[in-house]
């Protein structure tokens, strides 16, 4: 029997690279990537190709949710709100959370899953982000999976598969090490498309990652403060 295939939700970030190199020792791999409209769109999505070249990965779907910049209210969509420099330590809910993305994602992910026949959405949500994205809680996705069972066809069984939700950006920077994930290939910062930033909150869990890793992270910024 062949194995199973399993559609994952590529940005072209670091979380997602690992969660594809995680997925691809048990599955076989459709990748799909959204435009949004934000900032470094262009930027990721070429990110999102490379990576999907360095795994052979020959199923992709790239689509549109622009609706979610013409809805606003982040600073990835919106040129008006500024984004914020890092601050690792802040309460609340940051700058560049986009309303409810994580659900537009997936509403798409389970409509091309069912027609592929796929079992398995792998996404890259990481707890360590949840206390300013909502979207990227264990029991959002544990919500979302009977969301699946209730409203697909009786003979559709399709799970949420979130492996690196638990875990800290060293030990994610050290697990794509352990599967040699391209990392140098991916693209995580927030506002620039030529060199990361250095000081977005992306490219700060980004670099502290790597710094409490012990390994040099191969992108090139602008600036790279050190991070605790």
């Amino acid at each position: 029997m062949g194995r199973e295939l399993a559609v994952v939700l590529a940005s072209g970030g670091m979380d997602s690279c690992v969660t594809a190199a995680i997925a691809r020792q048990t599955h076989d791999l459709a990748f799909l990537h959204a435009n949004y409209g934000q900032r470094t769109q262009s930027r990721e999505l070429a990110a999102f190709h490379h990576v999907a070249d360095h795994f052979g990965v020959e199923r992709r779907l790239v689509l549109s949710l622009d609706h979610l910049a013409r809805i606003g209210g982040s600073s990835l969509t919106d040129a008006s709100i500024p984004v914020s420099a890092a601050d690792l330590t802040a309460p609340g809910i940051p700058s560049s959370y986009v309303p409810f993305r994580n659900a537009n994602l997936l509403s798409v992910a389970v409509s091309w899953a069912e027609v592929l026949g796929a079992t398995s959405i792998f996404i890259g949500a990481v707890e360590e982000d949840s206390s300013g994205y909502p979207d990227c809680r264990r029991e959002f996705y544990d919500a979302f999976e009977a969301v699946i069972r209730a409203g697909t066809k009786p003979d559709t069984h399709i799970e949420i598969v979130t492996p690196v939700i638990r875990m800290s950006k060293k030990e994610i920077v050290r697990k794509g090490m352990d599967l040699a994930a391209p990392l140098h290939l991916t693209w995580s910062c927030y506002s620039r498309e030529d060199v990361a930033c250095g000081v977005c909150d992306s490219c700060a869990l980004r670099l502290r990652g790597f710094q409490q890793a012990g390994v040099e992270d191969p992108l090139p910024y602008a600036v790279r403060p050190a991070y605790r």
